[in-house]
C-alpha cells in the first residue's frame, strides 16, 4: 500500500530542495565528482581500462516475443536495456543499441556484446523510460531508429529537462516528471522517483537535466528500474513510501575505483542493500558485461553480487544475473 500522504508531501518539498544555482541536484549531499576527481582517475589508471571478456549471448526466441503470456517476462537486452513485457505493454528500459556509448561513432567505449536484439528484432513497444541523459543510458541513435519504426506508439517516460531533446528529434508524445510525481497511462502508474547521480552530455550542461529511477506499478505487478546510481538513504525512503516491490533491475557494475565511483555508482553490495531497502522480492542485475567504463576486471560483478547475497544472508534466486539475451518469466505474487 502507497503512502500517499507522505509521497504527496515529498513532491511538495522537492522541487525547492532539488535545484540550486540553476543545476538539479541530488537529494543527499555527495562528493565533489567533477574533473579534477576525473583527471586523477585518468592519471592513477594511465587509461588502462580492462580488456573486453566475452559473454554467452542468448538469441530470443521471436514467438516467445510475440506471446509473452499470462505472467511478466522480461529479456536483458545488454548495459541498462531490458524489454519487460507484461498485460500488452512491452516497455524498454535506457535503450542503447549502438556499438559505442559516446558522442562520437568511431571512438569510446565500445560494446564487448552485441545487443540481444536489434531495433528491427523488437516486438512493437509501447513505452520507453529513461533515467537520465548520460550516453551509455540515452543514444540518439537508437531513439532516432525507434522514432523512425514506432513513431507515436511508443510513450517515452523522462525525467525532467529530458523532453525538449527528445522532441528535437521528432518524438512527440512524452511524459516528463520530477521526483516523487506520478501519471497514469491506462492501467499502469509510473513513478518518477531519486537516485543519486548526475547529468551532462558535454562541458556546458552539467546537471542542467534531472536523473532518476522509476516504479511502474501495475494492477497485479510492479516493476522497480534503479537506472545509474550511487547509495544513499533515498532507497530506505522508497521502501517506506511504497512497501514492497515485485521486481527490480538493479545496477552491479561500474564501481572501481571506489573513491571515484562511489558517489554516483553502487557497487553489487550496495545493490544488495538497495534490493533490501526497497524490499524487492525479486532482483535483477544490469549496467555490467556490456561496456567497459570503470576498472573492475568485466566478469568481477556477478562474482562480487554471489559473494554479498551469501554475506547478507539473502538466497542467489532472489537477486539474479541474467545472461545477455536471456529472456525470464517471473511468477505473479498470489494474495
Amino acid at each position: 500500500m502507497i503512502d500517499r500522504e507522505r509521497l504527496a508531501a515529498l513532491a511538495a518539498e522537492e522541487p525547492a530542495s532539488q535545484r540550486r544555482k540553476h543545476a538539479f541536484r541530488n537529494r543527499y549531499a555527495t562528493a565533489h565528482h567533477g574533473l579534477g576527481s576525473f583527471l586523477r582517475w585518468q592519471w592513477q589508471s594511465r587509461g588502462r581500462f580492462p580488456d573486453h571478456q566475452s559473454f554467452p549471448l542468448h538469441t530470443p526466441d521471436p514467438e516467445q516475443l510475440a506471446q509473452p503470456g499470462n505472467h511478466p517476462q522480461i529479456t536483458w537486452i545488454g548495459h541498462a536495456t531490458y524489454l519487460f513485457q507484461h498485460r500488452g505493454w512491452n516497455l524498454l528500459t535506457d535503450p542503447v543499441f549502438s556499438d559505442r556509448c559516446s558522442p562520437f561513432t568511431f571512438a569510446g567505449p565500445k560494446r564487448a556484446v552485441p545487443p540481444a536484439l536489434t531495433i528491427e528484432q523488437l516486438p512493437d513497444i509501447n513505452a520507453v523510460l529513461i533515467s537520465h541523459n548520460h550516453y551509455d543510458h540515452l543514444d540518439k541513435a537508437s531513439v532516432k531508429q525507434l522514432q523512425a519504426r514506432f513513431g507515436r506508439d511508443i510513450l517515452w517516460f523522462v525525467p525532467q529537462g529530458i523532453a525538449a531533446w527528445l522532441r528535437k528529434l521528432g518524438v512527440e508524445r512524452i511524459i516528463e516528471l520530477g521526483w516523487w510525481q506520478s501519471d497514469y497511462h491506462g492501467q499502469v502508474e509510473a513513478f518518477c522517483l531519486p537516485a543519486q547521480h548526475f547529468s551532462g552530455r558535454g562541458a556546458n550542461d552539467h546537471n542542467q537535466t534531472l536523473w532518476c529511477s522509476w516504479r511502474l506499478n501495475f494492477p497485479d505487478f510492479s516493476l522497480y528500474f534503479a537506472g545509474d546510481t550511487g547509495y544513499a538513504p533515498l532507497f530506505n525512503e522508497i521502501g517506506q513510501v511504497f512497501g514492497p516491490v515485485d521486481l527490480a533491475l538493479l545496477p552491479i557494475g561500474a564501481y572501481e575505483p571506489r573513491w571515484f565511483m562511489s558517489p554516483v555508482h553502487i557497487n553489487p553490495a550496495e545493490a544488495v542493500k538497495i534490493h533490501q531497502d526497497i524490499q524487492a522480492r525479486q532482483s535483477l542485475a544490469m549496467h555490467w558485461g556490456t561496456f567497459v567504463l570503470t576498472d573492475e576486471p568485466m566478469d568481477a560483478p556477478p562474482k562480487a553480487l554471489a559473494r554479498a547475497l551469501t554475506e547478507q544472508h539473502i538466497e542467489h534466486a532472489h537477486f539474479r544475473v541474467p545472461q545477455h539475451g536471456e529472456t525470464l518469466t517471473i511468477e505473479l505474487k498470489h494474495e
